[in-house]
């Protein structure tokens, strides 16, 4: 085949795509039905950019070709043959897909970060006014080799000294997670796993705030360009997003980023979460994430993300991971007394139980009304609930484990009460255990107690559940 020839039928190729409705649906198929095309298509981009004596467009490549009359579409299927990024729906200079590409290439940056929660009620006040209101602030170290540290700082709500509250480090290679918190003289340490750091990286605070998972997820929507502007003396350009494909459908969210324009590293980050339906106490809740001060490939070393020596007046805990179900119990426990019944599901337990508290009047509940109530100062209050969590938390945690090494968990706790002593309450398999058969079941009943039991005994409990 000739040039000639060649270049004909490359273009009546290409005018099979690009005459559809649809081209980006049709596209792949294309592909397929001309594999030759596509070979050519990059063995001709390929050779013109190895020719070229500096940077060479993609359009400067195709304008050069006979096929002129399919220029502008041929930019877009030329880009995906030979992986190059667009960036979809405006004439952005910018590509967030090479964002995305260049920080993967980041070794080490720093960032400060700002997260604020609040609630409004749905009805009889003012929708915008806010109360629960709750803000930490952090300044964080990341790396790719040793793993993160944050300092976390309390802002005084009325105006005052911050007072600096935590210590976090998440360090996989040492495969340890270690919180120190200062101002109860309290640290709480764990040792991971593999499967562990996978959830960690995977837990909201740590995929919101990565902004390569941010990234991937503004990358897989439909967003918009809102132009370039100066921000700290900085030109960026600034991208937004509130495609519902880019979280959970229950939120409704904005999402936006500004990117510098020299380096093509993000500037600052911004995410607004608010739940779209009302939790039973009426409140609807939002969570307002700023990342900013970035610094880009800045130089560690492994000495500083060793944890500082703990005082010898901290008290602490060591968890080790196994499936012990005690912490479990002790959650479910906590719950009945604050509630008197079980959770209905085991998915954000902790925020649910403190909503349902504020209307309980069981004992405990009242007793922890009353001690929260006695506190001067907001952080005081917010220490004391977090303190009370602990055990929810611990049961949340148990559960989420068992779902991560697929251990078959249940939980059925809409139907079965404290007082159902002969009903299942939660189960998992325990396998991989070397102290059982690798087909036995652990149960927890409805009054707490435990045993191991086999699939035929566990199919006959399950089969008396009520309905």
């Amino acid at each position: 085949m000739n040039r000639q020839d060649n270049d004909k039928w490359l273009d009546e190729a290409l005018t099979d795509v690009i005459g559809s409705q649809e081209p980006r649906t049709d596209f792949a198929k294309w592909k397929n039905d001309h594999p030759d095309a596509v070979e050519m298509l990059t063995s001709r981009a390929g050779r013109q950019i190895s020719a070229a004596p500096g940077p060479l467009s993609i359009r400067s490549i195709i304008m050069k070709s006979p096929i002129t009359k399919l220029a502008t579409a041929a930019v877009v299927i030329i880009a995906c043959l030979i992986g190059l990024s667009l960036w979809r729906g405006t004439e952005s200079g910018i590509a967030l897909a090479d964002v995305l590409a260049r920080i993967e290439q980041v070794k080490a940056y720093r960032h400060k970060m700002s997260i604020q929660n609040w609630s409004t009620k749905v009805t009889g006040e003012d929708p915008n006014k806010r109360y629960n209101f709750r803000e930490t602030r952090s300044t964080s170290l990341t790396s790719q080799e040793y793993g993160t540290k944050n300092k976390v700082i309390n802002p005084d709500p009325n105006g005052g000294e911050s007072t600096f509250s935590k210590e976090v480090y998440f360090l996989p290679q040492k495969k340890t997670f270690i919180v120190i918190m200062h101002k109860e003289k309290k640290y709480w340490r764990k040792e991971l796993d593999d499967a562990d750091i996978e959830e960690i990286r995977k837990q909201s605070v740590f995929s919101n705030t990565d902004p390569r998972t941010f990234l991937k997820g503004i990358l897989k929507t439909k967003y918009e360009s809102m132009g370039k502007s100066t921000m700290d003396g900085v030109e960026v350009e600034g991208f937004r997003t509130t495609d519902p494909n880019t979280t959970d459908p229950n939120l409704w969210f904005d999402i936006k980023i500004w990117v510098d324009v020299k380096t093509r590293l993000p500037v600052r980050f911004e995410s607004s979460l608010t739940s779209v339906e009302a939790d039973q106490m009426g409140d609807r809740w939002t969570m307002h994430i700023v990342m900013h001060d970035y610094q880009w490939d800045v130089p560690v070393d492994a000495a500083e993300f060793e944890p500082p020596v703990i005082p010898d007046d901290y008290t602490g805990t060591v968890v080790k991971r196994h499936f012990n179900e005690e912490p479990a119990i002790q959650g479910l426990k906590v719950w009945v007394e604050l509630l008197g019944k079980y959770p209905e599901n085991i998915t954000d337990v902790g925020d649910t139980v403190l909503r349902l508290a504020e209307k309980s009047e069981t004992p405990a509940a009242m007793r922890l009304k009353e001690e929260v109530k006695g506190l001067r100062t907001e952080e005081e209050k917010i220490n004391k609930l977090a303190d009370f969590l602990v055990p929810i938390r611990g049961l949340e945690r148990f559960y989420g484990m068992l779902q991560w090494d697929k251990k078959d968990p249940a939980y059925y706790g809409k139907t079965v009460t404290p007082k159902d002593a002969d009903k299942v309450l939660m189960r998992w398999k325990v396998s991989d255990n070397e102290y059982h058969a690798d087909n036995e079941y652990r149960v927890i009943y409805g009054d707490l107690h435990v045993e191991t039991v086999t699939p035929e005994k566990l199919a006959e409990l399950e089969a008396a559940l009520p309905k």
